[in-house]
């Protein structure tokens, strides 16, 4: 009688353990799982951040100040056309420019400040004057478009006054804000410190002449 209550016992301790050890591999795979979800959480939101700091020319997002817009948008009195900002970040200048009546563009590295501005453009009502594209700079052509707004950095502004001369038409307008661009001299300045604005016109800064049409008298019969 004594072996068959040992027998029982020993069974009941060899199934508690085996419960033990199911358990405690559950818990490591739950465990595992989360640090793993963890981590390829934190992998896509970071690398859209990382991937531009480790190309040539990195620039940064800076989100621009009301001041900074509201001095965008004053050069933008009496122009019309298209508009695009170069390094749109989360779009607010774009959709600012968007309520002016402007068709609206922008590109920007970051796909999540993308997604973020396209949503923006839509709780603000301006979704059908805006378009926002996850695209590199260098590798888009802006000959189509009448006004151009640049929030760069001083490393890359010599190569992007060279790309913005061969490519845009000579009554573009472009806007420069924090820093200028190294040669051409601006129309048009406001603001101070970081929310310094410059204008350049085209047509002056690349010595474009404005073609005249030459009228002759009419001949009477």
């Amino acid at each position: 009688m004594s072996k068959v209550v040992a027998n029982e016992s020993h069974a009941e301790a060899l199934q508690d353990d085996c419960k033990g050890t199911s358990k405690g591999r559950s818990w490591g795979l739950l465990v595992t799982a989360g640090v793993g979800g963890t981590l390829v959480a934190l992998y896509a939101v970071v690398i859209p951040f990382v991937i531009p700091a480790l190309r040539r020319v990195c620039l940064p997002f800076v989100p621009a100040t009301s001041t900074q817009i509201q001095n965008v948008l004053r050069m933008l009195e009496n122009r019309s056309g298209s508009l695009v900002d170069i390094g749109s970040g989360d779009g607010r200048i774009a959709i600012a420019a968007a309520k002016m009546g402007f068709q609206a563009v922008g590109y920007e590295l970051n796909p999540w400040l993308v997604w973020y501005s396209r949503y923006r453009a839509w709780r603000d009502g301006v979704h059908h004057n805006t378009r926002f594209y996850i695209s590199d700079l260098w590798k888009v052509s802006f000959s189509r478009y009448t006004n151009v707004v640049v929030f760069g950095v001083p490393q890359m502004m010599p190569q992007l006054e060279k790309k913005l001369k061969e490519e845009l038409e000579c009554n573009a307008r472009i806007i420069a804000c924090r820093f200028p661009f190294p040669c051409w001299i601006p129309d048009h300045t406001t603001g101070e410190g970081i929310d310094t604005v410059w204008a350049y016109d085209l047509k002056h800064s690349r010595g474009c002449e404005t073609k005249r049409l030459e009228i002759s008298p009419e001949t009477k019969s």
